[in-house]
Protein backbone atom coordinates (compact mmCIF):
# COMPACT_ATOMS: atom_id res chain seq x y z
CA UNK A 1 0.00 0.00 0.00
CA UNK A 2 1.18 3.30 -0.57
CA UNK A 3 0.43 6.98 0.04
CA UNK A 4 -0.14 9.33 -2.65
CA UNK A 5 -1.36 13.19 -1.95
CA UNK A 6 -1.98 11.94 1.71
CA UNK A 7 -4.85 9.26 0.20
CA UNK A 8 -4.29 6.00 0.40
CA UNK A 9 -4.07 3.81 -3.22
CA UNK A 10 -3.74 -0.25 -3.45
CA UNK A 11 -1.00 -1.04 -6.03
CA UNK A 12 -2.36 -3.78 -8.44
CA UNK A 13 -0.23 -3.95 -10.81
CA UNK A 14 1.76 -6.22 -12.74
CA UNK A 15 4.85 -3.70 -13.05
CA UNK A 16 7.36 -3.85 -9.99
CA UNK A 17 6.80 -0.46 -8.03
CA UNK A 18 9.74 1.71 -8.54
CA UNK A 19 11.94 2.28 -5.15
CA UNK A 20 11.92 6.29 -3.85
CA UNK A 21 15.59 6.53 -3.96
CA UNK A 22 15.39 5.60 -8.29
CA UNK A 23 12.92 8.45 -8.66
CA UNK A 24 14.40 11.45 -11.25
CA UNK A 25 13.92 15.01 -10.30
CA UNK A 26 12.34 17.56 -12.00
CA UNK A 27 15.91 19.49 -11.37
CA UNK A 28 17.83 17.37 -13.36
CA UNK A 29 15.15 17.07 -16.08
CA UNK A 30 15.58 20.97 -16.31
CA UNK A 31 19.10 20.65 -16.97
CA UNK A 32 19.02 17.47 -19.34
CA UNK A 33 16.66 19.67 -21.51
CA UNK A 34 19.32 22.59 -20.99
CA UNK A 35 21.62 20.81 -22.35
CA UNK A 36 19.47 19.01 -25.82
CA UNK A 37 18.35 22.27 -26.15
CA UNK A 38 22.02 23.93 -27.02
CA UNK A 39 22.12 24.04 -31.29
CA UNK A 40 26.01 25.05 -30.74
CA UNK A 41 29.14 23.36 -31.56
CA UNK A 42 29.49 22.09 -28.14
CA UNK A 43 26.13 20.93 -27.58
CA UNK A 44 26.14 18.52 -30.57
CA UNK A 45 29.33 17.36 -29.41
CA UNK A 46 27.72 16.88 -25.87
CA UNK A 47 24.95 14.86 -27.87
CA UNK A 48 26.82 12.91 -30.14
CA UNK A 49 28.96 11.40 -26.59
CA UNK A 50 25.78 10.90 -24.93
CA UNK A 51 24.61 8.47 -28.51
CA UNK A 52 27.60 6.75 -27.37
CA UNK A 53 28.12 6.41 -23.76
CA UNK A 54 24.02 5.08 -24.05
CA UNK A 55 24.96 2.68 -26.26
CA UNK A 56 28.42 1.70 -24.68
CA UNK A 57 26.79 1.29 -21.30
CA UNK A 58 23.03 -0.29 -21.94
CA UNK A 59 23.30 -1.85 -25.17
CA UNK A 60 20.32 -4.25 -25.12
CA UNK A 61 18.16 -1.39 -24.20
CA UNK A 62 19.89 1.07 -26.53
CA UNK A 63 19.20 -2.12 -29.22
CA UNK A 64 15.84 -2.18 -28.00
CA UNK A 65 15.42 1.46 -28.37
CA UNK A 66 16.60 1.31 -31.88
CA UNK A 67 13.91 -0.96 -33.27
CA UNK A 68 11.36 1.03 -32.64
CA UNK A 69 12.95 4.17 -33.91
CA UNK A 70 14.14 2.38 -37.26
CA UNK A 71 10.32 1.78 -38.36
CA UNK A 72 8.86 4.12 -41.27
CA UNK A 73 8.09 6.42 -38.71
CA UNK A 74 6.20 10.21 -38.69
CA UNK A 75 9.67 12.58 -38.76
CA UNK A 76 7.80 14.46 -36.28
CA UNK A 77 7.42 11.01 -34.39
CA UNK A 78 11.04 10.11 -34.81
CA UNK A 79 12.78 13.33 -33.98
CA UNK A 80 10.59 13.05 -30.14
CA UNK A 81 11.67 9.69 -29.56
CA UNK A 82 15.18 10.32 -30.18
CA UNK A 83 14.65 13.78 -28.19
CA UNK A 84 13.10 11.72 -25.46
CA UNK A 85 14.48 8.47 -25.24
CA UNK A 86 18.13 10.05 -25.01
CA UNK A 87 16.88 12.53 -22.38
CA UNK A 88 15.60 9.46 -20.27
CA UNK A 89 18.71 7.81 -20.28
CA UNK A 90 20.83 10.89 -19.66
CA UNK A 91 18.46 11.95 -16.70
CA UNK A 92 19.26 8.19 -14.98
CA UNK A 93 22.69 8.92 -15.98
CA UNK A 94 23.31 12.61 -14.54
CA UNK A 95 21.03 11.59 -11.34
CA UNK A 96 22.72 7.84 -10.42
CA UNK A 97 25.85 7.48 -12.36
CA UNK A 98 27.77 4.62 -11.33
CA UNK A 99 24.73 3.20 -9.43
CA UNK A 100 22.81 2.75 -12.40
CA UNK A 101 23.02 -0.96 -13.48
CA UNK A 102 23.58 -2.40 -16.95
CA UNK A 103 20.53 -3.82 -18.35
CA UNK A 104 20.51 -7.39 -20.04
CA UNK A 105 18.54 -8.37 -23.28
CA UNK A 106 16.36 -10.38 -20.24
CA UNK A 107 15.44 -7.83 -18.16
CA UNK A 108 14.39 -5.34 -21.41
CA UNK A 109 11.93 -8.74 -21.88
CA UNK A 110 10.81 -9.00 -18.87
CA UNK A 111 9.85 -5.42 -18.01
CA UNK A 112 8.11 -5.91 -21.69
CA UNK A 113 5.76 -8.72 -20.76
CA UNK A 114 5.06 -6.85 -17.66
CA UNK A 115 3.95 -3.81 -19.04
CA UNK A 116 1.81 -6.12 -21.56
CA UNK A 117 0.52 -7.98 -18.73
CA UNK A 118 -0.21 -4.99 -16.39
CA UNK A 119 -2.30 -3.78 -19.65
CA UNK A 120 -4.25 -6.69 -19.97
CA UNK A 121 -5.21 -6.97 -16.80
CA UNK A 122 -6.78 -3.22 -17.00
CA UNK A 123 -8.63 -3.98 -20.34
CA UNK A 124 -10.29 -7.48 -18.74
CA UNK A 125 -11.25 -5.51 -15.29
CA UNK A 126 -14.25 -3.16 -16.61
CA UNK A 127 -13.96 -1.38 -13.13
CA UNK A 128 -10.13 -0.21 -13.56
CA UNK A 129 -9.95 2.99 -13.87
CA UNK A 130 -5.80 3.16 -14.03
CA UNK A 131 -3.81 2.69 -17.02
CA UNK A 132 -1.02 1.57 -16.68
CA UNK A 133 1.08 4.64 -17.73
CA UNK A 134 -0.66 5.73 -14.96
CA UNK A 135 0.91 3.39 -13.01
CA UNK A 136 4.26 4.64 -14.12
CA UNK A 137 3.47 8.03 -13.37
CA UNK A 138 2.90 7.73 -9.84
CA UNK A 139 6.34 5.47 -9.62
CA UNK A 140 8.29 8.35 -11.76
CA UNK A 141 5.96 11.03 -11.81
CA UNK A 142 8.25 13.74 -12.53
CA UNK A 143 10.02 11.60 -15.23
CA UNK A 144 6.42 10.99 -16.94
CA UNK A 145 5.49 14.54 -16.86
CA UNK A 146 8.36 15.90 -18.61
CA UNK A 147 7.70 12.88 -21.09
CA UNK A 148 3.65 13.78 -21.75
CA UNK A 149 4.37 17.57 -21.82
CA UNK A 150 6.63 16.76 -24.68
CA UNK A 151 4.28 14.27 -26.17
CA UNK A 152 1.21 17.36 -25.98
CA UNK A 153 3.70 20.00 -27.32
CA UNK A 154 3.75 17.93 -30.77
CA UNK A 155 0.14 16.98 -30.80
CA UNK A 156 -0.78 20.75 -30.41
CA UNK A 157 1.16 21.86 -33.30
CA UNK A 158 -0.85 22.46 -36.42
CA UNK A 159 1.15 19.95 -38.75
CA UNK A 160 -0.28 16.66 -38.99
CA UNK A 161 1.43 14.03 -36.93
CA UNK A 162 0.62 10.47 -37.23
CA UNK A 163 -1.05 9.76 -33.87
CA UNK A 164 -0.47 5.94 -34.05
CA UNK A 165 3.25 6.64 -34.20
CA UNK A 166 3.67 8.73 -31.46
CA UNK A 167 2.03 6.14 -29.38
CA UNK A 168 4.41 3.46 -30.38
CA UNK A 169 6.98 5.83 -29.25
CA UNK A 170 5.09 6.44 -25.90
CA UNK A 171 5.08 2.67 -25.49
CA UNK A 172 8.92 2.89 -26.15
CA UNK A 173 9.59 5.26 -23.61
CA UNK A 174 7.47 3.60 -20.82
CA UNK A 175 9.29 0.49 -21.31
CA UNK A 176 12.98 2.37 -21.10
CA UNK A 177 11.75 3.92 -17.92
CA UNK A 178 10.58 1.19 -15.93
CA UNK A 179 13.55 -0.73 -16.63
CA UNK A 180 16.24 1.98 -16.34
CA UNK A 181 14.28 2.41 -12.64
CA UNK A 182 14.67 -1.05 -11.51
CA UNK A 183 18.58 -0.99 -12.78
CA UNK A 184 19.36 1.42 -10.19
CA UNK A 185 21.15 -0.01 -7.30
CA UNK A 186 20.07 0.70 -3.56
CA UNK A 187 21.90 3.36 -1.83
CA UNK A 188 24.53 1.38 0.95
CA UNK A 189 22.81 3.75 3.34
CA UNK A 190 19.57 2.64 2.43
CA UNK A 191 17.86 1.38 5.42
CA UNK A 192 16.01 -2.50 5.35
CA UNK A 193 12.30 -0.99 5.47
CA UNK A 194 9.18 -0.16 3.57
CA UNK A 195 10.05 3.52 3.89
CA UNK A 196 12.48 2.87 0.46
CA UNK A 197 9.01 2.18 -1.05
CA UNK A 198 6.38 4.61 0.45
CA UNK A 199 6.18 8.11 -1.12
Amino acid sequence: MFVRNKAMWVRRAAIRPIPLYARVTSTTLDQVEALLSDEGASGEEALTQAFRRFETSQPALAARIALTLRRPLDETALALGYFLSLAVWLAFEQTFGAQLGEIVEQDVETTHQAILFDEELRRNDPKETVDTDDVVAMEQPELLGFIREHIDVVLETPEEVAIEDVDLIYRMLLLEVVALSHAVVPPTSLPLSKAAWVA
